[in-house]
């Protein structure tokens, strides 16, 4: 079974999905990805929402039980959604704190800043192990104005630089790097002494992250940065049709699909 322990002391680059649900985590697991993310991007890849914002703790809760249900090796990692944590700090360290608990999560992945560096080393104090996230932060969306390029001048580059060393620091096991230019990911990757996971991060992190979803070809857009390994989409569409098309033309159920008890003649 993968830990946060075995992603530091790992030589080949780490492999991380998200999943929401116990088949898709099954699959993500049994094809060998090193850790899961149950994400808040379930909020527009599950859930129908516009953005991360609307998800709550409890669907986060829910959904990170049933992914760990179905996962035997992977390290499953419950993201902190929007407002369960930064209030305050009590409350915070509770509620990541119940993840593991409660929803038998291996680790919680926190959108971070300068107030979650203090949370950081309270949590891992207290045992809950902690994965940073800098760059792109879709939870910060309003104030951002956008889904924008991150860390593209040299004061945000070097913000982000400090951060990921105060992080360090402070006891997080990884940190994930997304949507910022591939040389200031690079240049942290070689700062950090622990794994860095990129997303729209470029080749020079110890390890890459993509949502499910876009990896798959399950979505009708995927973000510039990713890659479709499938169409499942397409192949559920298929699969969808071809069925409306059987029951309505009486090709299904077949005599195959069903059974006959002679005894029950009579009924007619």
């Amino acid at each position: 079974m993968t830990t946060t322990r075995g992603l530091r002391d790992r030589e080949e680059p780490i492999t991380m999905l998200t999943a929401y649900d116990a088949p898709t985590a099954a699959i993500v697991d049994e094809a060998g990805v090193d850790a899961v993310l149950v994400g808040d991007s379930m909020g527009n890849a599950a859930l129908g929402y516009d953005s991360t914002l609307p998800v709550t703790f409890a669907e986060v809760a829910s959904r990170t039980g049933a992914v760990a249900r179905a996962t035997e090796d992977a390290l499953v990692v419950a993201d902190m959604p929007f407002l369960s944590f930064g209030v305050d700090e009590a409350e915070s360290v509770r509620n990541a704190g119940r993840l593991l608990k409660e929803a038998n999560a291996d680790a919680v992945k926190i959108e971070s800043g300068p107030h979650t560096v203090e949370m950081t080393r309270r949590m891992t104090d207290v045992g809950i192990p902690v994965m940073a996230h800098l760059g792109l932060t879709p939870q910060h969306v309003n104030r951002l104005g956008g889904y924008t390029r991150q860390g593209t001048d040299r004061d945000a580059a070097e913000e982000i630089i400090d951060l990921a060393g105060a992080h360090a620091d402070a006891g997080a096991f990884a940190l994930v790097l997304e949507h910022v230019p591939a040389n200031l990911a690079g240049a942290v990757t070689e700062a950090l002494a622990i794994p860095t996971i990129g997303i729209g991060a470029g080749p020079d992190c110890d390890g890459q992250v993509l949502v499910i979803n876009d990896a798959v070809g399950l979505g009708e857009w995927a973000p510039p940065f990713s890659r479709q390994f499938g169409d499942v989409r397409g192949e559920m569409l298929n699969a969808v049709e071809a069925y409306e098309e059987a029951v309505r033309t009486g090709e299904f159920p077949a005599d195959e699909h069903s059974h006959v008890e002679d005894d029950l003649d009579d009924l007619y």
